[in-house]
């Protein structure tokens, strides 16, 4: 299928800020004598509420109430460690081939706005983008296929048209809930076996490009050997 619009997650796919956002959970897990528990971030991944599960989880390992201020020490770190990092490799390719083709593209992602289009400015993408959909756009976010079917009525395009890139067990759910064609491709430290419902996983966005339809076999070429 040679799709008529490409949908892409924001967090974790075309910027790996859950890097940075397991980072800072390990680091104020451990400021208070705790261990973070992998279980716990495989619960979170995805998810809008996945801060406040974490949060829960360390006043329930204290057995006290957190104290005042954690919370916003927590956060704090999570920005600073995001801004250090950069888009995911290959993800200038694959933007730069979809515009090329013409492949209008949009970002679903259940984070703010503020965050989201602060990064995409930050990174020098943008403009690759026709629609950004953000968390406010809906009451539920992923795995609801709400941001999903907002995105689709603000491209015009159908379901059975688009293709959705996602990095997280919810954010396949959310596509494919959607009726969206999802491809996965796991963030730094993701099991592909965790986003195994989407149509195709593939391990890096290099390899998606040689097997994405809409990428013409001489644009491979091209790109493979650097001209172009």
């Amino acid at each position: 299928m040679i799709p008529q619009a490409l949908f892409l997650d924001f967090d974790g796919l075309i910027c790996d800020t859950e890097r940075a956002a397991r980072r800072s959970w390990d680091e104020t897990w451990a400021q208070l004598g705790v261990v973070f528990p992998d279980e716990l971030w495989e619960r979170m991944e995805g998810r809008a509420d996945g801060g406040q599960l974490a949060l829960d989880a360390l006043g329930a390992a204290l057995g006290r109430p957190l104290e005042a201020g954690v919370r916003d020490a927590r956060a704090s770190l999570k920005k600073r460690l995001s801004e250090s990092e950069p888009l995911r490799p290959g993800v200038g390719r694959l933007l730069a081939l979809a515009r090329r083709r013409g492949l209008p593209m949009a970002v679903v992602s259940s984070s703010p706005a503020t965050w989201v289009e602060g990064h995409l400015a930050r990174l020098g993408v943008r403009d690759y983008f026709a629609v950004v959909v953000t968390g406010e756009t809906a009451e539920r976010h992923k795995p609801a296929p709400d941001l999903y079917l907002a995105a689709l009525a603000r491209m015009g395009v159908a379901p059975f048209d688009a293709e959705a890139l996602e990095d997280s067990a919810v954010g396949v759910r959310a596509a494919r809930s959607a009726g969206l064609r999802c491809v996965a491709v796991p963030a730094s430290g993701g099991a592909a076996e965790r986003v195994a419902e989407a149509d195709l996983v593939v391990a890096d966005f290099e390899e998606y490009l040689r097997q994405a339809a809409w990428t013409d076999v001489d644009e491979r070429q091209c790109e493979d050997r650097g001209t172009g």
